[in-house]
């Protein structure tokens, strides 16, 4: 063969070796893609703890406790840890709070449970903060509602899918309003990156109607509203819920979360009666006890981990108190019997 026809298929042949080995690293790149949101959407299907911060006496971020929750929360197989979500006091962080809570519960976790981290506010600090939490090694991103008073609800899911294309992992879009249209929340599951819809509103109608018309989309529709909420969401056709009481009592949470996904209503709603006391008691002062009550339950249990801050209710009253303890105390004792 001449010279130059040598070279020509030399180059011919170097150039299709390329080509496909540019078509297989597009299809693993596709694979580890869509391994990646499957990953995450099981882990959505289970209970998507979220832990509280601690506080030093000083009032910052106490990391040796927050390491040791992270920790037992992981022990004790909680599927998914939202690191910085409401119950962990996201908007009275500061941003390198954020960042820190992130980087400890990614460590603490060490793989054991899924973990994701929470972003928000402005959208340019919330794609800040998902790429800083992504090189920590975040297994997904939690959007939180985006809270400007003036949104307007189509722009707010424009939000989280730009927020969507920007991450490099799953996304969970952490929807707390029910002025979202059916096509809002359409866009938002048929998103590719989108894992999963945290639907935190107690409209029914609105989470039956929306499930129906995406029963072509794969994301996860997850109960936001904890526990209480979730077998009325699963009779709806949602998957998972959120939990504080995880903090306290995961043990609880996933007899709970057994009765669903086994579809025994009947027995995760006498589990639920009997923690109805601490849920109620979190709804107080406007929500803004939700945070107060798990901290507390957990000094009552050893862990002292600092107050609330503000503006969030900074402790209970006596009878409150009292009330809680005789609640702690009756859920320990059917542990400890169990």
């Amino acid at each position: 063969m001449p010279t130059g026809q040598s070279a020509q298929c030399a180059t011919t042949s170097f150039v299709r070796a390329t080509r496909i080995s540019a078509l297989f690293s597009r299809k693993r790149e596709k694979s580890d893609v869509s391994d990646k949101l499957q990953t995450v959407r099981n882990a959505l299907t289970g209970i998507s703890g979220v832990p509280v911060t601690p506080y030093e006496h000083d009032g910052s971020v106490d990391t040796t406790k927050l390491t040791n929750l992270i920790k037992a929360l992981a022990s004790a197989k909680v599927h998914n840890l939202m690191a910085a979500g409401n119950t962990g006091e996201f908007f009275t962080l500061t941003m390198d709070e954020v960042r820190k809570v992130h980087a400890v519960t990614i460590e603490a976790a060490a793989g054991n449970s899924l973990v994701s981290a929470a972003v928000g506010r402005s959208l340019t600090e919330a794609k800040a903060l998902a790429k800083d939490a992504i090189a920590a090694g975040a297994d997904a991103i939690m959007g939180h509602h985006p809270m400007d008073p003036f949104a307007g609800p189509s722009y707010q899911a424009g939000y989280f899918l730009e927020l969507a294309d920007f991450s490099t992992v799953p996304v969970i879009a952490y929807v707390r309003s029910d002025a979202f249209s059916v096509a809002d929340f359409r866009r938002l599951a048929l998103h590719p990156n989108i894992a999963g819809i945290k639907f935190a509103s107690p409209n029914l109608m609105l989470l039956s109607e929306v499930i129906r018309s995406t029963l072509d989309a794969p994301a996860i529709w997850v109960c936001g509203l904890a526990e209480g909420w979730a077998p009325a969401f699963y009779a709806m056709g949602a998957r998972g819920f959120t939990s504080g009481l995880v903090n306290v009592f995961p043990e609880r949470s996933h007899a709970i979360h057994r009765a669903l996904e086994n579809g025994d209503f009947g027995g995760a709603r006498a589990l639920i009666d009997a923690i109805a006391g601490f849920e109620a008691l979190r709804t107080k002062y406007n929500n803004g006890a939700n945070v107060t009550v798990v901290k507390e339950a957990l000094g009552m249990l050893g862990s002292d981990v600092g107050p609330v801050r503000l503006p969030g209710v900074v402790s209970l009253n006596g009878e409150e108190r009292q009330a809680l303890r005789a609640i702690v105390d009756r859920v320990k004792a059917e542990a400890l019997a169990a």
